[in-house]
């Protein structure tokens, strides 16, 4: 898989995932710039609520991004 360059920290995190030699996988915020800088990985997304403190929250969107091809290896725990 191609890793896309980025000078921001999610950029650095993008080419380290494509460095590494085990599998991963990141949860992050569902913005489309984050999913832009993953698209050469496996993305499922979720909906979530955000909270602080026990507030009311905010609905937002949540993504999993896997280092490898989960159609061939399913994640799992063993």
């Amino acid at each position: 898989m191609a890793c896309r360059s980025g000078s921001s920290s999610i950029g650095s995190l993008a080419r380290l995932l494509c460095e590494l030699k085990g599998k991963a996988i990141i949860s992050l915020n569902g913005h489309p710039a984050i999913q832009e800088c993953f698209a050469a990985y496996h993305i499922e997304a979720t909906d979530i609520r955000y909270t602080v403190g026990g507030g009311r929250g905010s609905d937002a969107k949540e993504v999993l991004i896997f280092s490898w091809d989960v159609q061939a290896e399913p994640a799992g725990l063993f």
